[in-house]
């Protein structure tokens, strides 16, 4: 592998830092007290301006830039939290006649990057800047690998800035590095998550896992990633969705059940697409898809809210969406209509091919009714949607796993939330009956024989359970990775994803990802 002038230097220093007995990799535990934003936002000053508290602090972190004064130094420090300025002289951390410490190490063998410990106490130096000035110095790990240096002057001009969409998300470790303002990207999807586990703990709600590697792909209609199971010798599927094995705990006796879960779909990557995505589901008894509309939006008000301090308006692009409830509820059909001036109602397969022609939509014949609507739907429906809205009574032929409709003949009693123009949430009342379930089974299979690589395929334990009796259900499933796209104001995907999925580098180098050129 050939190594760059800089590369090589980094490891002649590390020999360096070697010869002079110190162990560039410490295997010892570093006891951290504070972090550079709390130090910052909690300084307190006496009438003089001299700071009064935080007078033994210990912080790590990594050496972001350093400025070599003789005898005395000044260094950024970048913690977890952020950056505080650093004040290194040379008769503080090396007060004996061995000077080696400041004049080698320090001077000569850090390089930005380097992790290193310091303690000391704060205070604030003639220009105002909150800073520790560092009683103890220890090297912690050595950076073998220049960072890219990325510059802001006075007047928040960014210069040579890491922002290659193809290199930040390959190389997550590096953007966050350089770009620390994506943490909070990440820091809001966890209390988003927390927020809403925390809400459907206190429902009364037990969260509990399921199997990633199934027998038989179900749940949705998409297409799986397969494998093989070498000592059974069969075929496995990476879950597309966790909805059966929910329903079948219910079937067991637990009242309500639900699951933060990775599922896996081999489908086309794009913007608001990745092969592998989390949601949350979950099945409550006894209760229908009117009560999971209103469930759902203190739900999202709630988590909106508790990730933005209460506010539950959030701006993407041009749109500010509010997800304070109650929201829209339109049926498909209406909103078919009221967007195309198309009516679907009582249309049978030969009649919404025509309808897709006169609105220019491609179709094949692959697809059956529920297919085609969703096409219409897709293409000129949801991306008029932006406030958050209930598509509610779908056709049945679009949802294999939902309840007829009480009062509505060839519907079901389903609901999608759209948000921003993207679905956002699916939710049914379940469908129970055994008989019923088993028919729309087979209709899916006759959509397999024609082709529809994303039709359900049979469940004969899935069937089994619903005969031992499941009871009134209503059951939901909420995309994490779009949501939080939303409450942070991002266009991609693959910007709330620590890892998104990459073509592999080929030859050391990252080949672009076609998928991705317009981010």
């Amino acid at each position: 592998m050939e190594r760059s002038e800089q590369e090589l230097v980094r490891r002649e220093n590390l020999q360096k830092i070697r010869d002079l007995g110190i162990e560039p990799y410490p295997a010892a535990t570093f006891p951290v007290t504070h972090l550079a934003a709390d130090i910052k936002a909690n300084v307190q000053e006496d009438a003089e301006g001299k700071v009064t508290n935080f007078q033994e602090v210990t912080l790590a972190g990594r050496i972001m830039s350093r400025r070599v004064m003789g005898k005395a130094s000044f260094a950024n420090l970048q913690d977890s939290s952020g950056r505080i300025q650093l004040y290194v002289s040379r008769d503080d951390i090396a007060p004996g006649e061995d000077k080696s410490l400041y004049n080698d190490l320090f001077k000569k063998y850090l390089d930005l990057g380097d992790f290193i410990g310091v303690s000391g106490f704060v205070f604030k130096t003639r220009t105002g800047e909150i800073s520790v000035h560092v009683k103890e110095f220890t090297f912690l790990s050595k950076s073998l690998r220049p960072l890219p240096v990325v510059k802001t002057d006075d007047e928040g001009n960014v210069y040579d800035a890491f922002s290659d969409p193809e290199l930040r998300y390959r190389m997550r470790y590096v953007d966050l590095t350089v770009n620390p303002q994506y943490k909070e990207i990440f820091r809001k999807r966890s209390r988003l998550i927390t927020a809403m586990r925390s809400f459907l703990d206190d429902l009364g709600l037990m969260e509990v896992e399921t199997p990633i590697l199934q027998p038989i792909h179900g749940g949705a209609a998409a297409r799986p990633f397969k494998t093989h199971h070498n000592t059974l010798d069969v075929p496995m599927y990476l879950r597309i969705a966790n909805e059966l094995y929910l329903k079948r705990l219910i079937v067991a006796g637990f009242d309500g059940v639900y699951e933060f879960a990775k599922m896996f779909r081999n489908e086309g990557m794009d913007r608001t697409h990745n092969p592998e995505f989390t949601a949350v589901e979950f099945y409550v008894a006894y209760k229908d898809y009117d009560w999971m509309m209103t469930t759902c939006e203190n739900l999202l008000e709630h988590a909106v809210g508790a990730v933005n301090d209460g506010n539950t308006k959030v701006r993407v692009g041009e749109n500010e969406i509010d997800f304070k409830g109650p929201y829209r509820r339109l049926t498909m059909a209406d909103a078919i209509m009221e967007y195309t001036g198309e009516n679907i109602r009582g249309a049978d397969e030969a009649a919404l091919r025509d309808i897709c022609k006169r609105l220019h939509i491609e179709v094949d014949d692959t697809m059956g009714r529920g297919k085609l609507i969703d096409e219409i739907f897709g293409e000129k429906v949801e991306g008029h949607l932006i406030q958050p809205t209930f598509i509610i009574d779908y056709p049945i032929e679009m949802s294999p796993l939902t309840k007829k409709h009480r009062s509505e003949e060839g519907l079901v009693e389903r609901f999608e939330l759209m948000v921003n123009g993207k679905e956002v949430a699916n939710a049914y009342s379940e469908l129970n009956d055994p008989i019923d379930q088993r028919e729309r089974f087979e209709d899916q299979l006759k959509l397999a024989e024609r082709g529809d690589d994303e039709a359900m395929a049979m469940d004969e334990d899935f069937l089994r359970s619903l005969e031992y009796g499941m009871p009134p259900t209503a059951g939901i499933g909420i995309g994490i990775d779009r949501l939080v796209m939303m409450i942070t104001g991002q266009t991609s995907i693959q910007e709330v994803l620590f890892f998104p999925q990459m073509k592999p580098e080929r030859d050391g180098q990252a080949e672009a990802d076609d998928d991705n050129d317009d981010d």
